[in-house]
C-alpha cells in the first residue's frame, strides 16, 4: 500500500516539493556556513519525494546548536517550504482521493520548519535515531 502512495505522491506534489528542498539546498551550499543547512534540505527533500514507509524521530543527542540552526533554517527557507507543503495540501484535501497525502503533507509542516535534531528512519524501526 505505501508503494501505491508514494507512486501517487510523486506524481502529484512529491517531485514539486522535492524540487523546492533541491534549490533551496543548492542556494545554502554556496556559502561554506550555509552547507549543514543545504544538506539538511537535501535530506528532507528525498523525504518529501518518497515519504511513506519512513518517520522523523528526534534525536538524542540535538543541542543547543541544532536549536539555534533551527532558527536560521527557519528564517532562511523554513517558512518557504512550510508555505508550499500547507498550499499543496490544501489543494490535495479538495478531493476526497487525495485526503491522505493532504494529510501526509502537513505532517511535513513542522520538519519542514524545524529540521535539524531529526533523524529520518523506516516505520518499521522507529527507534534507530540516536
Amino acid at each position: 500500500m505505501k508503494t501505491i502512495l508514494n507512486v501517487i505522491w510523486l506524481i502529484l506534489c512529491g517531485l514539486w516539493m522535492f524540487l523546492g528542498y533541491l534549490l533551496a539546498g543548492v542556494l545554502l551550499c554556496i556559502t561554506v556556513i550555509g552547507i549543514p543547512f543545504g544538506l539538511a534540505a537535501f535530506r528532507i527533500g528525498v523525504y518529501a519525494l518518497w515519504p511513506f514507509g519512513y518517520t522523523v524521530v528526534d534525536r538524542r543527542d540535538a543541542g543547543a546548536p541544532s536549536c539555534v540552526g533551527n532558527v536560521l533554517w527557519l528564517v532562511l527557507a523554513g517558512w518557504w517550504l512550510a508555505l508550499g507543503h500547507i498550499a499543496t495540501g490544501i489543494a490535495l484535501c479538495v478531493t476526497i482521493i487525495g485526503i491522505p497525502l493532504g494529510i501526509a503533507n502537513f505532517k511535513l509542516v513542522p520538519v519542514s520548519l524545524l529540521p535539524l535534531g531529526k533523524d529520518i528512519v523506516p516505520t518499521d524501526q522507529p527507534f534507530i535515531g540516536r
